[in-house]
């Protein structure tokens, strides 16, 4: 097959520090590639990359940014005039029609990551539904966001499968056997803004560490916009007297290097995640989950299987509990470790997200997962 990737106008491809999406883009088509189809992103271009590149076998183009729209208009001048059979545009429904226009013949597929850009402020109802209705297929990260897409746009509800993320297991790898620190280590890994829920992670080490057998310590990998936050969340960590650390972003192509220092990832958003790519991250670092009961993290996270979920995640205490308990309990902190490599190996593998994908673009119409 001949398959395009339009990438959203923010980040390009590939990512200079972290950008979920940006990641995925790359990541599946370089595993569409490995399957002999030929594959070209657009991305936004950046003074570190040449405006083309193969990077994995995948031809990258990037063109000017600027606005959503200028961004779009530059996308469309460059696909004019080339045939392919599928292109998939990421997390843009409103780029869908007009793309569609010019090629009424190939499969345009919608990649949807999240529930944002079908809301306002990026769109309201009526915008993001004719985008979606634009679309021959749209796939959902996660059953939960594609059930949340089908309650809220019931007309197009029929167009919209399922295709999990997937993670790179051979660089997000467990740390050796033999480390043990003095102290037990938690991470966060994420931006810092209030819907990730660093606050109540910081409160819940407050009440657990006199009930641990280590001394807790906290690792932050993740900046912020908002210089604020990030300075009243150090001010926290301190009142608290939780020992955390606090190292800003951390480009992708490091991140893993930071999975390896620590013992458990913990996850406490406070709001809907389509999917989490971080959790599988953790989990294909060796590293069980703590996380929010919340969206799509219940598809990754098995509750006393590779981590354990948290119902009540608005509650510092309820994610104390599960942090006493695995730090304490070691033989049920290996069994945890264990069984989160082992469920990356099976289920979450940028290979297997590559093969259902193509799988739908051979038959758009077959029903494919829940």
């Amino acid at each position: 097959m001949r398959i395009a990737i339009v990438a959203p106008e923010q980040i390009p491809v590939p990512p200079i520090l972290g950008g979920s999406v940006e990641i995925t883009i790359l990541a599946v088509a370089a595993k569409l590639a490995e399957l002999r189809h030929s594959v070209t992103v657009i991305s936004r271009s950046h003074p570190r990359y040449p405006n083309h590149s193969v990077v994995s076998g995948v031809h990258i183009h990037r063109v000017q940014a600027g606005s959503p729209s200028n961004y779009l208009a530059r996308v469309r001048r460059f696909l004019a005039g080339k045939e392919f059979d599928v292109i998939q545009i990421d997390n843009r429904p409103r780029f869908v029609r007009a793309i569609k226009q010019m090629f009424p013949t190939a499969l345009v597929s919608l990649f949807l990551h999240s529930l944002t850009f079908v809301s306002p402020p990026y769109a309201d109802r009526a915008a993001a539904e004719a985008g979606l209705r634009a679309a021959d297929i749209i796939i959902a990260n996660s059953s939960s966001l594609k059930s949340r897409l089908g309650i809220r746009f019931p007309g197009v509800a029929h167009k919209i499968r399922k295709v999990w993320l997937g993670v790179d297991t051979a660089r997000f790898s467990p740390a050796d056997e033999g480390k043990s620190g003095r102290s037990f280590t938690l991470l966060f890994a994420g931006r810092l803004i209030p819907r990730k829920g660093l606050p109540v992670l910081l409160q819940a080490v407050k009440h657990a560490q006199d009930r641990v057998s280590k001394p807790l310590k906290v690792i932050v990998a993740g900046g912020s916009r908002n210089g604020g936050y990030v300075l009243r969340m150090r001010t926290l960590a301190r009142q608290k007297g939780v020992s955390a650390d606090f190292l800003g972003t951390v480009p992708h192509s490091r991140i893993h290097r930071v999975f390896r220092k620590a013992d458990v990832f913990v996850c406490p958003s406070q709001e809907h995640e389509a999917f989490g790519l971080v959790n599988v991250e953790a989990l294909s670092s060796g590293l069980p989950v703590i996380a929010s009961d919340i969206g799509g993290i219940g598809e990754i996270v098995i509750h006393n299987r590779n981590g354990i979920l948290i119902r009540d995640y608005r509650n510092p205490r309820s994610f104390a509990e599960a942090i006493v308990r695995v730090a304490n309990d070691s033989a049920f902190l290996r069994v945890l470790k264990l069984q989160a490599r082992q469920d990356c190996l099976n289920r979450f593998n940028w290979s297997a997200t590559a093969i259902r994908l193509i799988r739908l673009y051979e038959s758009p119409d077959s029903p494919g997962e829940s």
